[in-house]
């Protein structure tokens, strides 16, 4: 059994008993449940597993949500920092957003910005958008 705590998801694997989860990462594997909070599912499900961020734009995005907030220097942010715990409101958070599309040269839709609470997501949306954008 094996359990991913950053979006609560859990998952057994079939006839795994103790074993790393770098061990079952390694094979293709089908789990047999499933379960979101108080959702279950015991539908065979395939399991995947994208990258995160590149720490260059996880520091980038670091850079611009200090300076949109005022925070010092100084101020230890990761890439789990959420914008709320650092004093953000919902217009500081348009305001960053806004300050990202400047700097990546990107468009952020709406409802992709709504979603964004921290700063590895806005980094991994930013990738993403950069990698989708077509070649100029």
């Amino acid at each position: 059994m094996a359990s991913l705590s950053a979006t609560s998801l859990s998952f057994k694997a079939p006839s795994i008993q103790s074993t790393r989860i770098s061990q079952v990462l390694r094979k293709p594997s089908s789990f047999q449940s499933i379960s979101f909070g108080r959702f279950q599912s015991s539908k065979s499900l395939r399991l995947q597993i994208s990258c995160a961020a590149k720490p260059e734009t996880v520091q980038k995005v670091s850079d611009i949500v200090k300076e949109q907030l005022a925070l010092s220097a100084d101020t230890p942010l990761t890439a789990e920092s959420k914008f709320s715990a650092l004093g953000a409101d919902s217009l500081d958070t348009v305001e960053i957003v806004m300050a990202l599309e400047e700097k990546f040269n990107i468009s952020v839709e709406e409802t992709d910005a709504q979603n964004i609470t921290t700063i590895q997501e806005a980094a991994d949306l930013i990738e993403d958008l950069v990698q989708k954008k077509p070649a100029a």
